[in-house]
This record gives structure tokens, C-alpha cells and sequence, in this order.
């Protein structure tokens, strides 16, 4: 995926632009979509837009907190079928 950077007050080398791109993959776990870097003297200010970010239900089910039935055991999947679902 290619990042789109904008660099606000001042300039930066390709490199230091990559050095910063890495750094928001390496915290946030995914490359941004766009990165604003803002020069302020010797400092800089990160502004990153990952775009929408997924969402996953989750939900608590005989006592566990998952998102899909997929892990449990053929003991649990039996658990999760006979219990009572309650109508809101």
C-alpha cells in the first residue's frame, strides 16, 4: 500500500519520510493510508489516517469473551447450543 505524506514547515530526505512511515507501522501494527509530518524546529508532529478501521463483535458466551465459535471444542460448541438466548 502506498502512504501519501504531506511534510508541513520544512523538508525532510526520502529517508527520514521511510523512517517515520516505519515507525507508525511498527506502533499501530499497519501502514497509514496518509501521514502528515509537521517540522517544529528539531521536532516533529505525527498525524496518521489509517482510513476505516474493522470492527469485530464481540461477545460473551458461556463465560468467554470471543469474536467467532471457531476455537471452542466440541464440549463448548454443545454448551453454546443448548443455552438459553434471551430475547431483548
Amino acid at each position: 500500500m502506498a502512504c501519501k505524506v504531506h511534510v508541513i514547515n520544512g523538508e525532510l530526505g526520502q529517508d527520514e519520510i521511510n523512517a517515520y512511515i516505519a515507525y507508525s507501522t511498527d506502533k499501530y501494527g499497519r501502514e497509514p493510508e496518509s501521514i502528515d509530518i509537521t517540522v517544529d524546529g528539531d521536532e516533529v508532529l505525527l498525524r496518521q489516517d489509517f482510513g476505516k478501521t474493522p470492527f469485530h463483535r464481540i461477545r460473551r458466551i458461556t463465560g468467554y469473551l470471543v469474536g467467532t465459535l471457531d476455537r471452542f471444542n466440541n464440549g463448548k460448541r454443545a454448551e453454546e447450543h443448548d443455552r438459553v438466548k434471551h430475547a431483548m
